[in-house]
């Protein structure tokens, strides 16, 4: 996925929104925008780094596209922009981030950036962020007790609690290796030496 500017998919079969949404990110990023599911999944190919993605739309629904883009292997970050309020069926769904209506123009920016970042980052801390994001999603709009009382919620907490442990044991494995412990202090010392 290129830094510099990311390829950014809007789906949302609201014209206006879809417009406006265009235009705050238009000066960030390349924009292309499909108003159905259909449009989405013929305008979507390897070159698209980003999909803003609605849920719900006639036709061929947000999710069903989401399926598809990641039946495809296509290689880029979803991130569900909708009006439809998390349930704990969205654990199993397969989008990286999720914003519930309305959305500010920051808070578009601040996905693009996080999914720009995330895409950096190898496939097991992808999975870890899209997990713990889904946690925070679910913890923000979920009470106390529905979390509790939900088996998809406890089989998502022991996920997430797998890839800590691997994460963590990945960073340990890397900080031990001698090259990677002499590059940080290369890249250190750097800093020092340009400061």
């Amino acid at each position: 996925m290129p830094t510099d500017t990311p390829s950014v998919l809007i789906v949302e079969d609201e014209p206006d929104l879809a417009n406006l949404y265009t235009a705050w990110l238009a000066e960030e990023c390349h924009v292309e925008t499909a108003y159905d599911g259909n449009e989405a999944l013929e305008a979507i190919d390897e070159e698209t780094d980003i999909v803003l993605l609605d849920r719900r739309m006639p036709g061929l629904s947000g999710d069903t596209v989401l399926d598809t883009i990641r039946e495809r292997q296509l290689d880029c970050r979803v991130g569900m922009v909708t009006a439809v309020e998390p349930d704990f069926d969205i654990i199993e769904m397969g989008f990286d981030d999720y914003l519930v209506k309305p959305v500010s123009k920051d808070e578009l920016v601040a996905i693009i950036d996080q999914l720009v970042l995330r895409s950096t980052y190898d496939e097991q801390l992808q999975e870890f962020f899209a997990l713990a994001s889904k946690k925070a999603l679910l913890d923000d709009q979920k009470t106390e007790a529905e979390r509790r009382s939900s088996q998809e919620y406890a089989e998502l907490k022991d996920r997430l609690a797998v890839l800590r442990v691997r994460v963590d044991d990945t960073m340990k494995e890397l900080l031990e290796r001698d090259g990677y412990r002499q590059l940080c202090q290369d890249m250190a010392g750097e800093s020092v030496i340009s400061d």
